[in-house]
């Protein structure tokens, strides 16, 4: 493997070093700013613009389908409608994040748990991938109607057309979401307040400090 630049070493640390002592060092100064002036610093060594979006690089679905941890299994058989509850947490916002989601029958028992940690990103990124994993482990069970409860009415309202979607890092998971929306026959998308999604901001949490 090469030696790497400086520049290198400047954009990975700008991109994936919490760097929590320095923001806290200086007032008024944070995470996200700091990872700014690192990666304009590489720039004047000569480094050039960063691509947009380094962090999330990947495609939506790859990032799902890595470290899931399924914590109760899926009642056997397929599942005709699946209610997923979702959300996402980061510590620092952006900061050390993590996605949850819990998927229920019909009858509100409880099939999945997920969780999925995400690195350095933002509440909105986490929120939306909380509903991809959510989303995607439905499908795997056979689910043709779907249910989706989220606290996080950004999220809710975006999908349902209300508010755009103006982020260039959601915008593909945005459209993830929507795909997978279209592959049920019946949708419904509903914002809880925080106290009824408690178990997947469980996971969400759980996520974090679990490195799931």
């Amino acid at each position: 493997m090469p030696t790497p630049s400086l520049v290198d070493v400047l954009r990975h640390i700008a991109r994936e070093e919490p760097l929590t002592a320095t923001v806290r060092a200086f007032r008024g100064l944070t995470r996200e700013h700091l990872g700014q002036l690192l990666d304009e610093a590489a720039g004047q060594l000569g480094g050039g613009p960063r691509e947009a979006e380094e962090p999330a690089s990947r495609t939506a679905s790859e990032s799902t389908m890595q470290g899931i941890e399924v914590v109760t299994p899926a009642a056997g058989g397929a599942l005709n409608r699946v209610r997923v509850y979702s959300d996402g947490a980061a510590r620092g916002n952006p900061g050390p994040a993590g996605a949850g989601a819990v998927l229920m029958n019909a009858e509100g028992a409880v099939v999945a748990r997920l969780g999925k940690f995400l690195g350095h990103q933002t509440n909105n990124y986490a929120e939306y991938m909380g509903l991809l994993i959510g989303l995607q482990h439905a499908k795997s069970l056979g689910a043709r109607e779907v249910e989706v409860f989220a606290d996080s009415e950004l999220l809710i309202r975006q999908l349902g057309g209300k508010y755009q979607v103006k982020s260039p890092t959601l915008k593909p998971l945005f459209q993830e979401a929507q795909k997978l929306l279209a592959t049920f026959g019946k949708v419904k998308l509903a914002h809880v307040p925080r106290a009824q999604n408690a178990e997947a901001d469980e996971m969400s949490n759980r996520a974090i400090d679990e490195r799931m």
